[in-house]
């Protein structure tokens, strides 16, 4: 009997999705009708979903597995604004799974670069409420609710579940959240929407009874761990039964690690984004000099109970 190939860090390539206000891109998605290729090894070509498929816990580990089944459950965009980016909203996995079978979002935005004027608005100024935010979207009057922030690189904000959001000007932002394609459209600013940006369902009549009306409070951080590490000295990792995903934010780093007693490298440059498996617990993360990365993985012992989706 052959002997079963072992999993190894891999690389994937980014999906790009352009729209009049920017360009949301993918670096690391399992959403069906978005999913990143592995770059190389003897995986290259295979999508995410069809590593999960055929891999299942041997990527993500036994007890995220036990929650999430064959979804993958973290995604990761990088998102550059040249305009004004229509007004969106997320719901909770509660009622994510009950209305549509598919996880929630909590998001995560890490500002990377921000033009003078640049603004992020989340949330409201003022507690408010359905009537008047539904009016003011058809209006799009809504600017003059929404709590405005301006960002410079290096800000990081949490959007917990029911907090609209939008971004405008010149920025480029590094999102991360659940593996969801639940946005839902609350104005468009009277421009064109994409189908490719927004399900026709996923509407501002859909979201009012999930939207938060509160005045906006920072959000809470993700049930996602989710580090920005400046790299200049070489970091050992040794997970336990969980997978962890690297973005090379600035620079460029190598991962070394041994399978079956041979020394491998692999290395991530800036802009690449890899996927270490549950499988690959032990190796060190070694920067070129300096360099800036982003880190995600799961915490197995805080994953909330909640019911996993059905499987894809």
């Amino acid at each position: 009997m052959e002997e079963e190939k072992k999993l190894y860090p891999f690389r994937l390539a980014v999906l790009e999705d352009e729209y009049a206000w920017g360009t949301d891109t993918f670096r690391l998605a399992d959403l069906g009708y978005r999913e990143t290729l592995v770059r190389d090894g003897w995986l290259a070509g295979n999508t995410l979903g069809e590593v999960m498929d055929l891999y299942m816990d041997r990527v993500v580990g036994e007890r995220v597995f036990s929650f999430f089944g064959r979804q993958f459950p973290v995604q990761v965009k990088d998102i550059r604004v040249r305009g004004r980016m229509p007004l969106r909203v997320h719901p909770d996995n509660e009622i994510a799974l009950q209305r549509y079978d598919l996880l929630g979002r909590e998001k995560l935005w890490y500002v990377q670069e921000a033009g003078p004027g640049a603004t992020l608005y989340l949330g409201f100024r003022e507690d408010t409420n359905a009537g008047a935010v539904y009016a003011a979207c058809l209006d799009c009057s809504i600017l003059d609710q929404l709590h405005a922030v301006h960002p410079k690189a290096g800000d990081r904000f949490f959007l917990p579940p029911g907090t609209v959001h939008a971004a405008e000007g010149e920025l480029r932002i590094i999102e991360v959240s659940q593996s969801s394609p639940l946005d839902f459209l609350l104005c468009a600013w009277h421009e064109p929407v994409s189908p490719e940006e927004f399900e026709e369902s996923l509407d501002l009549v859909s979201a009012l009874d999930f939207i938060c009306y509160r005045k906006y409070e920072a959000g809470h951080e993700t049930e996602f761990d989710v580090r920005i590490r400046p790299l200049r000295t070489p970091m050992q990792v040794s997970e336990a039964d969980s997978f962890v995903v690297y973005s090379c934010l600035r620079g460029s780093v190598s991962l070394d690690m041994k399978q079956d007693g041979l020394p491998l490298r692999y290395t991530l440059q800036e802009g690449e984004t890899m996927l270490v498996p549950a499988e690959c617990p032990d190796y060190r993360v070694e920067p070129d000099g300096e360099a800036l990365i982003l880190e995600v993985n799961v915490n197995p012992q805080e994953i909330e109970e909640f019911p996993a989706p059905a499987q894809k």
